[in-house]
């Protein structure tokens, strides 16, 4: 996979009714993973370990932390600090970048 171009949408797809999942490099509780969600997909509360980055490549999708809730389109990035529970909620038929470091 090293020194090659890829393209990030064509990395995972929408053919499962659950989001899927691909783990691009990963080192210790680092990694970079490339998401697909479905409209209407949920991905329930849960914490990183790692601070963390969200790049939404296509579709919409809502960030849910306690109380605050964050609307991503596409080519947005979302930061977020480790320990901070969250939710994911697709909007839209959706496949973004998460980076942990």
């Amino acid at each position: 996979m090293f020194y090659n171009i890829l393209k990030a949408q064509n990395l995972v797809s929408y053919e499962n009714n659950k989001f899927e999942r691909n783990v691009l490099m990963e080192n210790n509780n680092s990694s970079l993973s490339i998401i697909a969600l479905q409209k209407d997909e949920i991905i329930d509360t849960h914490t990183s370990i790692c601070d963390a980055a969200c790049y939404l490549i296509e579709g919409k999708i809502e960030m849910h932390f306690d109380a605050e809730k964050f609307i991503l389109n596409k080519d947005e990035i979302l930061l977020f600090k480790k320990d901070e529970e969250h939710k994911v909620l697709a909007l839209e038929n959706s496949k973004f970048l998460l980076i942990k470091i």
